[in-house]
This record gives C-alpha cells, structure tokens and sequence, in this order.
C-alpha cells in the first residue's frame, strides 16, 4: 500500500464506499435497518480481525480500546441513521447532503480540541447551507413529505456526527495505525448495534445473505483504505476527493434504483462543494503563510 499515493488510495476508498451505501440501500428495502447496520459491522469486524491477526496481531492496548470506544458509539448513532436515510431518500440526495460534514468539522473541532473557527469557515458554512436549501428543492413532489423531511434530519445528523468521528479518527489513525483503527472501527460500533437488532428486529432473508457478505468485505475495506490514506496525509488534502462521490451514487442511483436526480441537487451539490474547496484553500493559504519566514 505504501507503493500508492494517499490521494489514489483515498479514490479507491470513496468508490469503496459509494458502493457500500448502493449496497446499503438495496438490503435496506427488503430488511430492517438494523440488521443492515449489524451485518454490515459483523462481517467487516470479522474480516478486519483476519487482517490485523495477519499482520501480527499488533497490541490493542486499554488507552486505546477507551480512545475508541467513543467513536465507535458515534459512528454507530452517524450510520443507523444515514442507513435509514437511504430508505426515504435517493441516493443521490442523501450522498449530497452529507456533504456538509466537513463545513460542520471546524465547529467540531473547537467543540472537542478548542481549535479556532476562522472566519472563512463561517462563510463557507453559510455557502454550503444554501447548497444544502437548494439541492433539496430538486426532490419530486411525491416525495415531499414527512419521511422525506424526518430523512434530511436523518442525513444531517449522521453528517454531524460524522464529522466528530473523523475529527477522532485523525488522532487515532496517527497513535494506533490504520489496521487497528479499522478493526475498531468495525468491532465496537458492531456490538453497539448488535444488542437492539437482535433484540427488535427479525432475521434477515435468506436470499440476501451473499449480499451482506458483500457488504461486510466491502466495508472493511471502505475502512482501511480511508484509515491508510488519512494515516499519511492530512484531511485537508483528502477532503475534496469525498466529492468524487457524487459521481459513483448518481450512477448506482439510476442504474440500480431509477432515479434520476434534478438540476437542483446538482446546483447545490456544487454550492456545498464549492464552500468546501474554499474553505480547504484559506486553510492551506493560511498555513502556508504561517509557516513562512517573516
């Protein structure tokens, strides 16, 4: 892995998610969603436990087992939700809207690490906010109505909270190397939701069983290749190939679910983006500057 630049690993990360949530959103109409969020945590923890027990079983040790502990309750809380959004959504929508996840960042981070919120960051917000308005008025009127609403909640909490795990995720993947931050990332938030699917949900199809293998093999290697590059490169510099994203859920969406976006969802896709991508510049503008000799 270390032959590949973390930009190239980041793509193959993105596609490797993009097609985890198509996934997500096909088992999500035929089985509860909390089997979906279980099985999609299980069978990644399996295979992530057979990867870091490959690599020599590197120390897990209890400074890091409380370190994660904590992400892995907010990733379960940011994926139970953004999988019941795939339900109500398409995918397309619920893709971009999630998008906002890294104008939310810097709020995040003066919340947890009391980083400075600068001002270019609260003008990318109120950008990206607008996005945000006017990619939703691209929605069908038959979709206007109160699931669609109760999904964009959805959505923009799983995008908060998102944003809080990748802010964690960046300490982490630095102290603990990306082999055991996947494995926790899959095993932790796995036990979180195992005890409310087993306990309110039945048991999934039958027939659907090669696809959830697919998705535990897809997801654990969504999170390895994410874990990898933001290992060895800052998330300034990974954050705009998020947006590639955009691309693989459009393509999933119609092929696979018929749906055919508005202009709308794409004039506020680019708003966000474009909020996104300012405010990244500003933040290497600035460090540049800082780093410079007076």
């Amino acid at each position: 892995m270390r032959a590949f630049p973390p930009p190239l690993i980041m793509v193959a990360a993105i596609g490797a998610g993009a097609t985890m949530d198509a996934v997500i959103k096909y088992l999500a109409q035929s089985n509860p969603v909390l089997i979906v969020a279980l099985a999609r945590y299980a069978f990644a923890a399996a295979i992530s436990f057979g990867v870091w027990w490959h690599a020599g079983k590197p120390a897990i040790t209890p400074t890091m087992w409380r370190g994660h502990a904590l992400r892995g309750l907010i990733i379960a809380f940011s994926a139970v939700t953004f999988f019941w959004s795939l339900t109500v959504l398409p995918l397309a929508e619920a893709v971009t809207i999630s998008f906002i996840y890294p104008l939310v960042a810097p709020f995040v981070a003066r919340a947890i690490v009391a980083e400075q919120v600068r001002p270019t960051a609260l003008v990318a917000a109120v950008i990206g906010f607008a996005g945000v308005l006017i990619a939703v008025t691209g929605t069908p009127s038959s979709e206007a109505n109160s699931q669609h609403t109760l999904g964009l909640i959805a959505v923009l909490f799983s995008a908060l909270t998102f944003a809080v795990s990748m802010v964690l995720m960046r300490a982490r993947a630095l102290a603990d190397g990306p082999i055991i931050v996947s494995f926790m990332a899959s095993f932790i938030p796995g036990l979180i939701v195992a005890v409310p699917a087993i306990a309110l949900s039945p048991p999934p199809h039958l027939a659907d069983w090669p696809l959830f293998v697919f998705l535990g093999v897809i997801a654990a290697l969504f999170m390895y290749l994410i874990s990898h590059a933001y290992a060895r490169a800052e998330a300034q510099q990974l954050a705009p190939i998020h947006y590639t994203e955009l691309l693989w859920a459009s393509g999933y969406g119609f092929v696979l679910f018929h749906e055919t976006p508005q202009p709308q969802l794409y004039i506020g896709a680019a708003l966000i983006i474009a909020a996104c991508l300012y405010a990244a510049y500003q933040d290497r503008r600035l460090a540049a500057k800082a780093a410079s000799p007076a």
